[in-house]
């Protein structure tokens, strides 16, 4: 069985222009986005709010920490449609830059639900089928006298 060739990323990690809707979305409401992404790709939409304690633990103590959602779908997404990379490359992008991997996610997310369309090219023979004629029988026939009555009229002076 001949594996799948692995595929490069949809968009860049800084291609915040080419999809300006989710760069905006990611940056008015972070949460929302990553929230979103992580129930797009099949995990808890609460998942991300784990990068939120990871910061604050991160800010209190000054030590970095990888943000554990961003780095879980992120790896996660990679496997499921086979895109080139490597889990220290994943560290490396959650760790520096976590809401631009969302970004880019979430492009991924839009591209892979873009739904393809398929154009038949073939000639179709076109048949035009008439319904067969149809005679219409009255249900109580009037007798044959009352059909041929003849009316004579008699003019008086």
């Amino acid at each position: 069985m001949a594996e799948t060739p692995l595929t490069d990323w949809d968009s860049g990690l800084l291609d915040c222009f080419e999809d300006p809707n989710t760069c905006c979305y990611g940056f008015w409401c972070p949460p929302c986005l990553s929230c979103t992404v992580s129930r797009r790709v099949g995990e808890n939409y609460c998942l991300p709010l784990c990068d939120v304690c990871v910061g604050a633990i991160s800010t209190i103590y000054r030590v970095p920490l990888v943000p554990p959602a961003a780095l879980a779908v992120r790896v996660a997404m990679r496997h499921k449609y086979g895109i080139k990379g490597s889990i220290c490359k994943d560290i490396g992008i959650s760790c520096c830059c976590p809401w631009c991997s969302w970004c880019q996610m979430h492009r991924e997310l839009k591209y892979r639900r873009k739904t393809p369309h398929v154009i038949n090219m073939q000639s179709q023979t076109v048949v035009n089928m008439q319904p067969a004629p149809v005679m219409m029988i009255p249900v109580n026939p009037l007798p044959p006298a009352a059909v041929h009555q003849t009316l004579t009229v008699q003019a008086s002076k």
